[in-house]
């Protein structure tokens, strides 16, 4: 118990004074993160948009894969990735396994699917709503896939908010293709796993704070996204 609260009183010393090398693996953690989550929401937006208004052969094939996808095993993923940027894999050529570019990678391929998958069945649940009205103005296909991600932009912000969550928490595939490099790749979950198997409780224990926070902080703006929303669709 001495332990464990001694540690404690550590981790709050770090976390107040800033400490350096702290403050260094919580922003790489939240560039590597925010970076993925806005590639994933780049390709997931118009992705599950489209699969929810257009009709295509192969539909409920990709439907099925995006809902399915949204449960990849971070370590599959991070295999996957590290083989194309491996020497020895077609990706290789860049010199980028080891970086925080193949981190993002990684996360943003994990990310994706929950974003177009989320995306997917808000614009599909909007369309049954306001199909018709559509057809009836005939909107070109590409002004309905505007008009309803707009319409879901506030339900779209928690599909967002979901991304960045798994991102966050992410440390099988950034430990596979980041390598956990001190002052290179090492981010909050890597240098969590690290640290509490070098006995270092306090410095995990300061990361593992940072980022419960930043649990509940997305949580809460999930929340009041949502109340947000609602109240305003109730009065209009």
């Amino acid at each position: 118990m001495n332990t464990l609260g001694q540690a404690i009183a550590e981790a709050g010393t770090l976390l107040a004074g800033f400490d350096a090398d702290l403050l260094e693996i919580i922003g790489l953690s939240l560039r590597v993160s925010l970076t993925a989550v806005l590639i994933a929401c780049v390709i997931g937006f118009p992705l599950g948009a489209a699969v929810a208004l257009f009709k295509f052969p192969g539909r409920g094939a990709v439907s099925l894969l995006l809902n399915t996808f949204m449960g990849l095993p971070p370590v599959v993923v991070g295999l996957l990735v590290f083989l194309m940027l491996s020497r020895a894999g077609p990706l290789g050529v860049l010199g980028l396994l080891f970086t925080p570019t193949a981190m993002i990678i990684a996360q943003a391929l994990l990310v994706t699917p929950i974003v177009a998958a989320l995306t997917r069945q808000i614009v599909a649940d909007l369309w049954r709503e306001y199909g018709e009205h559509l057809h009836s103005l005939d909107a070109s296909p590409t002004a309905r896939l505007g008009t309803l991600i707009y319409d879901a932009r506030f339900s779209l912000a928690t599909a967002v908010l979901a991304g960045f969550g798994r991102a966050i928490a992410e440390v099988g595939a950034v430990m596979i293709v980041g390598g956990n490099i001190d002052h290179a790749t090492r981010v909050m979950t890597t240098a969590i796993a690290l640290e509490t198997s070098k006995g270092n409780l306090a410095t995990a224990l300061a990361l593992g704070f940072v980022l419960l926070t930043i649990a509940l902080v997305v949580n809460a703006v999930v929340e009041l996204v949502n109340g947000w929303a609602g109240r305003k669709a109730a009065l209009a």
